[in-house]
């Protein structure tokens, strides 16, 4: 886990050509997305399409991750961040368990500091169509941003906490950060995607954060 220091981050969608700007408390974020290893240890699971254990954990939904989350806190004898009731999920927001990032979370730790699209040239921080021959690749294999974190552009879409847009999209939540068969205009900071909290497929994976 990164610390990361309190900020502000602007974000931006294409699709609405909305801006909009949050102020962050202090958080921590993982360094890589969770690998098959953690995630076999922590659920017993291995629900990949790709197989190894430093590879990143792809085919899970974000209801998977959110479980996923819980599990780890009880592991760690931390206060589980998610309640569940059904499909209902509320964060308790004053737990010190492990959760999701925001997506401004998400975006303020990618850029590290930086403004551009990207925090580095492409073929040196991330995997996407151009380099990755089309499969998913081991975590840290590139180069991190300025703060030690790896793999946040390219390799596997990170699910984020927020609802995309309840009133066009309903319950879609946010995915950030492009994946290994994206080309680069998806692998880009500011980019947002989404999807139903219970989508599967094999570039999507997720990291995990804490509050301070």
């Amino acid at each position: 886990m990164v610390p990361i220091a309190a900020g502000l981050v602007t974000l931006s969608d294409r699709r609405t050509q909305q801006r909009w700007s949050v102020q962050l408390q202090p958080y921590d974020i993982a360094a890589v997305p969770v690998t098959q290893e953690q995630y076999a240890q922590v659920t017993g699971e291995r629900p990949s399409a790709a197989t190894g254990e430093r590879l990143p954990v792809e085919s899970v939904s974000w209801s998977d991750a959110i479980r996923f989350c819980n599990a780890l806190s009880q592991q760690d004898g931390l206060a589980t961040a998610y309640r569940l009731d059904g499909d209902r999920v509320d964060w308790d927001v004053h737990a010190d368990g492990y959760r999701l990032p925001t997506e401004a979370e998400w975006e303020y730790a990618c850029r590290a500091g930086t403004t551009g699209p990207r925090y580095g040239p492409l073929d040196q921080i991330a995997w996407y169509r151009g380099n990755s021959d089309e499969r998913i690749h081991e975590v840290g294999g590139k180069q991190p941003n300025a703060w030690g974190l790896y793999d946040m552009l390219g390799n596997v879409w990170n699910w984020c906490w927020d609802v995309y847009d309840a009133e066009v999209y309903g319950s879609y939540r946010v995915l950030r950060g492009g994946g290994w068969f994206d080309e680069q205009w998806s692998c880009r900071a500011s980019v947002r995607r989404r999807s139903h909290p219970t989508f599967i497929v094999d570039d999507v994976g997720f990291r995990v954060a804490r509050s301070r």
